[in-house]
């Protein structure tokens, strides 16, 4: 019998693969390419959405042929995507109308300072989300109030809205001819847009941000039975296979580690950290700093929900180091650096370059590096960076413990910086809980995978895909109490440090 694939579109916020996965959840094939980052002036984070489209056609063609695969042997594609990012394009030529305003970008503070008289705690638990620059409401409306011609356009029906998701859902299927344009609920829950409960897009705060109604995408399952479309024949595949199955970046990696029972919770090390913990069928109102999301939902079943907090430096802070500082050379240089220091000698570094995320939510701190004496040394400063992702992650967990009553029983990690065993075995200690990395690190385009194969029948359900989870490493707490409560003392002190600097 023929081997078949799922394929599976990852298009992250520095790059885009695709990987071809087997039925044993194991990669056949994969191809990555960087896209550019555009900053217009400070604050501002722009990617050029033709270019995503672009790179998407040539990674899909690269991993084929990496993999000596071809087309007829996939049975089904999945999409993940960096989430919150912003984009609207015409709907008959396919041009953007502007770059897409990334989920990193700042440029809406005072649309977002304006807004946080009029939104009060109903709204906040309709959307599970703090008013921020953050997601895509704000970011949208900016686009509205300040592309010529835009807003006439979107009242016309001209203009279509969606995330990165959307625009390449709708590219792969189509475009101006027949392209569908729909999200899923992970990434519309990511908008400030659609209410938890209902799943749908919500009149009252499509008025407040002022947003018609006739830009938004249809929001669908993320395991899509009757698939959301097919690729086409004149696209990057050649043939017509089904796109079923998608998930923001971060609910698929939740799905990638087999997250599928309440309290089961997985952290991503990347450029940021994020960290999601299953909360089952019922949406959790965090009151402790945390969003509420939709962690998935897999065809017409209720949907299930997630608490997540972000953290926005983590690997960024290891390129910060190698870039700006030159302490290293390449990223994969601070653990041996890191290793030359038996301890932190008293430094703690809060990397709030941009202001921090969950739980704290201050746009105002700004990063600091504080204990330095006479002893330190280029090993103090690079352990204690590292240490900086482990103890924001500590911060994340015990405020998800506080809003469910549930401790953390193991913590799944993924993502590019769990390659370091000090930062593992650290994460480990601050936590005294056990942190294990799944012998397939690709997690996120696994979800993805998954997703597609749950709606093409390639997988009988949830069950079969947690079979296939193994753990590559397993690090448990060595560390005392007394030392784990001095460290986080002193780690909670240098964080209070870094508020009010704006």
């Amino acid at each position: 019998m023929r081997t078949r694939y799922i394929g599976a579109l990852d298009q992250g916020t520095t790059s885009t693969r695709f990987l071809l996965f087997d039925h044993d959840g194991r990669i056949a094939g994969s191809h990555q390419l960087e896209h550019e980052q555009i900053y217009p002036r400070p604050g501002w984070v722009e990617h050029d959405p033709l270019e995503l489209w672009q790179r998407t056609r040539e990674v899909i063609t690269g991993a084929l042929r990496s993999a000596a695969i071809g087309p007829e042997a996939i049975e089904a594609v999945g999409v993940t995507n960096q989430r919150e990012t912003t984009i609207v394009w015409n709907r008959s030529t396919g041009r953007p109308y502007h770059n897409a305003v990334v989920w990193q970008d700042t440029r809406t503070r005072e649309i977002c300072d304006a807004l946080a008289g009029e939104i009060g705690p109903s709204e906040r638990e309709k959307t599970g989300l703090p008013v921020s620059t953050y997601f895509s409401a704000t970011k949208l409306k900016w686009l509205l109030d300040n592309v010529d011609g835009l807003r006439s356009a979107a009242e016309r029906g001209e203009a279509a809205f969606g995330t990165v998701d959307s625009w390449l859902l709708w590219w792969l299927t189509g475009g101006p001819d027949h392209g569908v344009h729909v999200t899923d609920v992970t990434n519309a829950s990511r908008t400030w847009l659609m209410d938890l409960s209902s799943l749908c897009w919500d009149d009252e705060l499509l008025r407040l941000f002022d947003i018609p109604p006739r830009l938004l995408p249809e929001i669908r399952p993320s395991v899509e039975p009757g698939a959301y479309g097919s690729t086409t024949e004149d696209g990057p595949f050649g043939r017509c296979i089904p796109v079923a199955g998608a998930l923001g970046d971060q609910q698929a990696a939740l799905f990638g580690q087999s997250c599928f029972d309440p309290g089961e919770t997985k952290n991503t090390y990347g450029t940021g950290c994020f960290l999601l913990s299953n909360t089952g069928r019922s949406p959790v109102a965090s009151q402790h700093g945390l969003l509420t999301t939709v962690a998935y939902r897999i065809a017409d079943a209720p949907a299930v929900y997630a608490l997540e907090g972000a953290v926005a430096v983590a690997g960024a802070l290891v390129q910060w180091i190698r870039d700006n500082l030159g302490l290293i050379g390449s990223s994969p240089e601070i653990e041996r650096l890191a290793s030359g220091a038996a301890d932190n000698g008293g430094v703690c570094f809060v990397p709030a370059f941009s202001g921090l995320f969950a739980p704290y939510w201050r746009s105002e701190a700004r990063g600091l590096v504080i204990g330095l004496t006479h002893s330190t040394n280029r090993s103090h400063i690079a352990r204690a960076a590292l240490e900086a992702t482990a103890f924001q992650t500590r911060d994340i967990c015990r405020a998800m413990e506080d809003d469910t009553g549930r401790s953390v029983p193991v913590l799944k990690a993924d993502g590019g910086m769990v390659a370091n065993d000090l930062l593992m075995q650290f994460q480990a200690d601050i936590l005294d809980t056990p942190v294990e990395v799944p012998a397939v690190s690709e997690t996120t385009a696994l979800g993805a995978c998954y997703a597609a194969g749950l709606a093409t029948g390639f997988w009988s359900g949830t069950d079969e895909l947690k079979r296939h989870w193994t753990a590559d490493r397993r690090f448990e707490s060595r560390m005392d109490e007394a030392t784990r409560t001095e460290l986080c003392g002193r780690w909670e002190r240098a964080v209070r440090r870094s508020f009010d600097w704006l």
